[in-house]
């Protein structure tokens, strides 16, 4: 796929965006935010331009508990999209992907993954094993991949400091034969590009797990803080 290149700045900030993609491949960010979450300031104008420099091909749009961001923006991204939510539980997050309807938080995990499988979507588990970033309780993952209700789990996720924690995310995914997924998490737009997979281009959910399985995991620690630029934030309805 010929997407849009990365640019100068963004190679800068995460060198591994100057690697060259095989043939038929795409870098896909599994795991990103906007103003949307309530906990990222990422207008969709700084958005619009973080995807141009970052020469990302497919992101998912993961706002906690909203998917409006990501139904709203798709239009004016020079990359596709991936709609998706981080569900908050008692017990953690749970993200969906390729949702076509907002599920509410406070559910139950199974209840939450159940929801995502009746719309034809993707059971990915971000940051697992990670304390500092209200990763979904080990029994409870455990219980959820027992019953067959976990596609994916994240093998690097940018803002997890430690990397043995990241290291245990794609060993519990090889052990429990999960596709192992990568995302920069981003809160702040210059993100985009810490981490994403590289993976054979695919069509529709299922062709996105195959894909999945066959990529590989690229990317490293960014946790930068938001520059200060001026700028006017929009205001957001709540969903409910």
């Amino acid at each position: 796929m010929d997407g849009v290149q990365p640019s100068p700045e963004a190679i800068a900030r995460h060198p591994h965006l100057a690697d060259p993609l095989p043939e038929g491949w795409v870098r896909v960010d599994l795991h990103s935010h906007t103003m949307y979450s309530g906990d990222s300031t990422t207008t969709p104008d700084e958005l619009e331009e973080a995807v141009l420099h970052s020469g990302i091909d497919v992101l998912c749009i993961t706002d906690h508990n909203a998917t409006r961001g990501a139904t709203e923006l798709g239009d004016r991204l020079a990359c596709r999209l991936i709609v998706g939510e981080e569900v908050k539980t008692h017990a953690g997050e749970i993200i969906g992907l390729f949702l076509t309807e907002r599920i509410p938080g406070g559910l139950q995990p199974v209840e939450v993954c159940e929801r995502i499988r009746d719309q034809g979507g993707i059971v990915y588990i971000p940051h697992p094993f990670d304390p500092m970033r209200n990763c979904l309780q080990e029994r409870v993952l455990v219980d959820l991949v027992d019953r067959g209700l976990v596609d994916a789990i994240e093998g690097r996720n940018s803002k997890t400091s430690l990397e043995h924690l990241n290291q245990r995310g794609r060993d519990f995914g090889a052990e429990h034969g999960l596709a192992v997924g990568a995302g920069s998490d981003a809160h702040v737009a210059e993100a985009l590009g810490a981490a994403y997979v590289e993976m054979p281009d695919f069509d529709g959910p299922v062709a996105f797990l195959d894909a999945l399985r066959r990529g590989r995991v690229v990317g490293h620690h960014f946790d930068a803080p938001r520059r200060w630029r001026p700028r006017i934030i929009p205001s957001i309805p709540s969903e409910v």
